[in-house]
């Protein structure tokens, strides 16, 4: 097996020397991702609930060039720059990965890059 780099145009381009995702076999690695818009790279917040949805967003495109996707998700891993955020952020975390939800671990951290909200990053399977 060998390590196959992934790259999608939907989702942000990587703010340092390091991949979107990274396919080893049947597995696929995330890098954490932000609430970037893919087409201009800047930072778009807004409410952690706009946050999370364009997170999760640009993890299903990384995702997807990787021949999996969302339902496919065995662990994610969500940073938060304040925990009082959880609850709205896992309302919507729920809407996307529904009654099969991904082992998962959430906490805050005291910064993240570009000063976002949250960030967040998976294992899937293809």
């Amino acid at each position: 097996m060998e390590k196959i780099k992934i790259n999608s145009e939907q989702a942000p381009k990587a703010i340092g020397p390091y991949a979107q995702g990274i396919a080893f076999g049947e597995l696929v690695f995330t890098s954490g991702q932000l609430p970037l818009n893919p087409e201009t790279g800047t930072l778009e917040q807004g409410s952690i609930e706009e946050a999370t949805r364009r997170t999760i967003g640009n993890l299903q495109a990384v995702l997807e060039a990787a021949d999996s996707d969302l339902s496919k998700v065995l662990k994610a891993t969500v940073y938060l720059k304040d925990l009082n955020d959880f609850a709205a952020m896992n309302a919507i975390y729920a809407e996307y990965f529904g009654e099969n939800p991904p082992a998962r671990t959430c906490f805050q951290v005291a910064k993240l890059p570009m000063d976002a909200i949250i960030e967040i990053e998976a294992i899937a399977h293809k």
